[in-house]
């Protein structure tokens, strides 16, 4: 009895267009279901002599398209093997011996290409690739699209939601959190624009719903991109074996349609995108009930009445400006001698001026020394200026950075080189093995989204050989979301000084521009410096309303290496925010208008 063994192969069947007598090239006894006008046809190919041996017509119509059926034909005599074997939901398949040197296996099927493919253990997976990703937030889905655009066939692995933290725990939930503090904060505050709002109040489970809902929405279409951009999605966690391999395991988290799964992979070039973690300090180890990380301030069941922020960078301070103007009393502890670190010593006072007359309370040149913790309270321990003091809270949100995901991609076995938790990278994002690229978060600060998707630009366009730009970090825009907000680019007014450069200085404030005060938000500042002896606009910072959408005109102009002259120079139209910003330019030659 011959042993049929069926392959499913998704995809539309092609008709078959040889005829009874024209010549065959494989040695193999083959036999195929294939459409032919409005029926279906079973067509076998002889193996010996090498010509086409018979055809034979299913009695039904061509309602569908269906999965190509490979039915090849083996000697054995194991007839339960068999059966097993063709159980893949073919209603009849009976064999006939027509000759001694061929059977013809003729089989009825009832089932559309849909089902076809869904009863089978799933598409036949493609393991070799060009350019294999590892993580697919900002910096790899959009270094995907990019390499499958440059004609790279491509595949990019995932082990627990398309977008990375980025579009699910990370920038847009936040903004979505942020977005709802903002609207109850003008709701509170109607009168001041001639308004009535009473009995203003929030429902805490409707704002996480909302913002979730934004984050599948943004997930959604990550996976649309990759469809539409013909990237594979591999579902599970990737370790590479060696330069060209790769190891995916499976996954918890549930894969979407069409994904692959765990197997072996192979590919050219092989760049890591795997992002970061919250960082956990000794004795503030978040326990996801009373010490939260990131993750847990995003979903909260209520709104603490009580909450102490360690850490004032941008996650830190975004979560505390969304929790006082929600109601909650906010404390923020920094070890640094100012809050937002990064930004212009006068941006930072600005905004700390802000956050304070809105009731945050910040302790500055201080760290958290103990944590104790009750049934729904912790109390800290804060020690500043060599006293100490306890403050009992109902929640702390330890917010010290991020730390880049580095552990078990087997990078130490290969050799490469890491220095502190980040990948060491070349200006295209290089490794110091052949192949393997690093981008993002693990790459090295800063940690930002938009960071990321550009280094996955410049990094394809290198191995395509373009020769594209290395990017310039001085050039990368930063943006804190509270209220009020800040961004800046390029050097501060401190960092222009250590360099010994000869700058000039230009600032103007909101209050000054009929916009910022038709809006209501008439607090706010604008800053840039320039070399003096140059012209080159060296770094633009601001505080205020909006100022992170007003931000990309610096950067543009910095990137076109606009001088002071071009800038001054520039028509910006009235009334809007805008105005601003060549306002400022103005006051550092001495020539402001409007103030």
């Amino acid at each position: 009895m011959p042993l049929v063994r069926i392959d499913l192969r998704k995809g539309k069947s092609a008709a078959y267009k040889k005829a009874i007598g024209d010549a065959i090239y494989r040695a193999m006894r083959e036999t195929f279901v294939v459409p032919d006008e409005d029926r279906f046809m079973v067509v076998t190919e002889h193996d010996d002599d090498g010509f086409f041996y018979s055809k034979t017509y299913l009695n039904i119509e061509r309602t569908d398209e269906l999965a190509l059926i490979q039915l090849t034909v083996t000697n054995s005599r194991n007839v339960d093997q068999k059966k097993a074997l063709c159980s893949r939901k073919a209603a009849h398949y009976p064999a006939h011996d027509v000759s001694p040197v061929m059977t013809v296996i003729t089989c009825l099927i009832w089932v559309t290409f849909n089902r076809v493919a869904k009863e089978a253990d799933g598409p036949m997976a493609d393991t070799n690739f060009d350019v294999l990703i590892i993580g697919s937030g900002p910096g790899g889905y959009v270094t995907a699209i990019r390499a499958a655009q440059l004609g790279f066939k491509t595949a990019i692995v995932e082990r627990d939601y398309l977008g990375g933290i980025c579009l699910n725990w990370g920038c847009i939930p936040t903004k979505a959190l942020l977005r709802s503090a903002e609207i109850f904060h003008y709701l509170q505050h109607a009168k001041d624009y001639g308004l009535k709002a009473d009995n203003v109040a929030y429902d805490p489970k409707a704002v996480v719903q909302r913002s979730r809902a934004v984050s599948k929405r943004l997930n959604d279409g990550v996976g649309f991109l990759m469809k539409k951009n013909k990237v594979s999605i591999i579902w599970g966690e990737a370790s590479i074996d060696a330069p060209g391999k790769v190891s995916v395991n499976a996954s918890n988290s549930e894969a979407p349609k069409g994904a692959l799964g765990a197997g072996q992979y192979q590919a050219k070039h092989i760049i890591i995108a795997t992002g970061a973690r919250p960082r956990v300090l000794p004795g503030i180890e978040p326990d996801k009930e009373l010490v939260w990380t990131y993750f847990e301030a995003m979903v909260p069941d209520r709104v603490p009445k009580t909450l102490l922020v360690i850490g004032s960078g941008a996650i830190g301070i975004e979560f505390a400006s969304f929790y006082r103007t929600l109601g909650s009393e906010v404390t923020v502890v920094e070890v640094l001698p100012q809050i937002l670190p990064v930004e212009d010593h006068e941006i930072q006072t600005f905004a700390r001026k802000s956050f304070e007359k809105q009731g945050i309370k910040i302790h500055t040149n201080a760290k958290v020394t103990k944590l104790g913790k009750k049934a729904d309270s912790v109390t800290t321990t804060i020690e500043e200026g060599g006293k100490t003091q306890s403050i009992t809270v109902e929640r702390v949100i330890s917010a010290v950075g991020v730390v880049g995901n580095i552990e078990n991609l087997g990078l130490e076995k290969l050799g490469v080189k890491t220095d502190r938790g980040i990948v060491v990278v070349d200006q295209f994002n290089k490794t110091n093995i052949p192949g393997i690229y690093a981008i993002g978060d693990v790459s090295g600060p800063p940690m930002l989204a938009h960071k990321a998707e550009h280094e996955g630009v410049v990094c394809i366009e290198a191995i395509k050989g373009l020769n594209p730009h290395p990017m310039n970090k001085l050039m990368i825009p930063g943006c804190t979301y509270c209220s009020p907000q800040v961004a800046s680019v390029g050097l501060t007014e401190q960092a222009a000084k250590e360099k010994k450069m000869d700058v000039r200085v230009g600032r103007f404030p909101f209050v000054g521009n009929g916009k910022a005060i038709a809006l209501g938000e008439d607090q706010g500042l604008v800053k840039v410096i320039f070399d003096k002896k140059t012209g080159q606009l060296l770094g633009a910072h601001m505080v205020g309303a909006e100022v992170t959408e007003l931000i990309q005109g610096y950067v543009v102009a910095m990137n076109l290496e606009t001088t002071e002259e071009e800038l001054m120079h520039t028509i910006f139209p009235h009334p809007t925010l805008s105005e601003m910003m060549k306002e400022a330019v103005l006051d550092a030659y001495g020539r402001v208008l409007n103030m």
